[in-house]
């Protein structure tokens, strides 16, 4: 029996549940990850509300605070980074994501079956007769004693397994060990290689022993819900969620979407009325609300999805206008100039121009001040 199932069947057959269509699943979505307007809260008061933000552009995550806060200033997360508050670590899906301190240690045990599954799919026959116990201990000894790039750790662990790709061993060292990336890798300006130390040696606290996954299905729908299990699981990259939900159930509110399925949720979260106005916002390289659902059309049209996500893996910069991905954007800086160039999905009202023009100005200055000029140019 499916999960709709078994919600049916409590409800009743004569249930009413209320049905919210893409607009009031996008409305929901923008109040939730503070879209709607600019919030008055700390840096790192963000990132934990929104449990994380992608974070395989070292960027990307300086443009997802700015476009979310009033006053968001590069220097707030880079301190946070140096202050060891917030680190990037490989976590939901096993990408790249910056979260605080608190998070990494809290969240990363919960992932590590998804971990594991993805390093036995792409890599189990070549690390067969290894002993995993004791390349972690190798691992963990060689990113201890100094950060390292992957490359490094590949040789240097290659020189005692001379048998096993290199960067197969360093692979499964990001498995099997909470790795993080040490600065100057993520600071705003800065540029390095991406650097590696453990999780426990960069934050000195062990990994939580008391990790919750209910816990944690809760924070996703207070910074993403209403959501299906599916979604639920896209995001997190686990399995088996409906047993999480099922436990969760008397403190859930339920809905359904216009295709039938239940959708879960958080009694008391906001969802505001569907014809809510929604500011033009700029969203930078793989935003989390591109990558958090199952049936994203609450966020993107399908016909848009090729323009955005690439055939490489990239998930290009974006922009909102009404609440939904209408284009991509990218900055470009030549002879002292920082030009902002968007390619736009469909025509704008003349309203929405002149507001995306005055957001583009803004975010020129953010990301550019160091410029003699800015420009904004419009392509098709």
């Amino acid at each position: 029996m499916t999960v709709d199932q078994k919600t049916q069947n409590r409800h009743g057959s004569n249930a009413k549940v209320q049905v919210l269509g893409p607009r009031a699943l996008n409305r929901a979505l923008l109040a939730r990850q503070m879209l709607l307007s600019r919030v008055n809260l700390s840096a790192l008061e963000v990132i934990e509300r929104l449990v994380g933000l992608q974070a395989q552009a070292p960027t990307a995550p300086y443009f997802g605070l700015w476009t979310r806060m009033e006053d968001f200033h590069p220097d707030e997360l880079s301190r946070l980074y140096l202050n060891r508050q917030v680190v990037r670590i490989a976590l939901m899906r096993s990408t790249l994501h910056l979260v605080s301190a608190r998070d990494c240690l809290d969240l990363r045990p919960l992932v590590q079956a998804a971990h594991d599954r993805g390093l036995k799919g792409t890599y189990g026959k070549h690390l067969l007769g290894l002993d995993m116990n004791e390349l972690a201990s190798a691992g963990r000894a060689l990113i201890e004693a100094e950060p390292l790039t992957f490359n490094e750790l590949g040789k240097r662990l290659g020189e005692r397994w001379p048998n096993h790709d290199p960067a197969v061993l360093a692979a499964a060292i990001r498995v099997l060990l909470p790795l993080v990336q040490v600065p100057p890798r993520g600071l705003w300006g800065k540029h390095g290689q991406a650097k590696h130390t453990s999780a426990e040696q960069w934050l000195g606290h062990p990994l939580s022993s008391e990790s919750s996954i209910e816990k944690v299905v809760l924070r996703y729908l207070a910074a993403f819900g209403p959501a299906t299990v599916k979604d639920i699981q896209v995001w997190s990259g686990l399995t088996r969620m409906s047993e999480i939900i099922k436990k969760l159930h008397p403190q859930l509110a339920i809905f359904r979407d216009e295709q039938g399925r239940d959708l879960f949720d958080l009694p008391d979260a906001p969802r505001p009325d569907a014809q809510t106005p929604s500011p033009p916002r700029f969203l930078g390289e793989f935003d989390n609300m591109l990558l958090s659902y199952a049936d994203r059309s609450r966020i993107i049209d399908e016909a848009y999805r090729k323009r955005v996500f690439s055939v490489n893996g990239i998930i290009r910069s974006t922009l909102l206008i009404d609440g939904f991905v209408s284009g991509i954007w990218k900055i470009q800086r030549e002879h002292g100039t920082a030009t902002l160039i968007i390619e736009l999905f469909k025509p704008l009202s003349t309203e929405d121009h002149m507001a995306l023009m005055e957001e583009g100005a803004k975010l020129l200055r953010f990301a550019a001040a160091d410029e003699k000029s800015h420009a904004i140019v419009f392509t098709s």
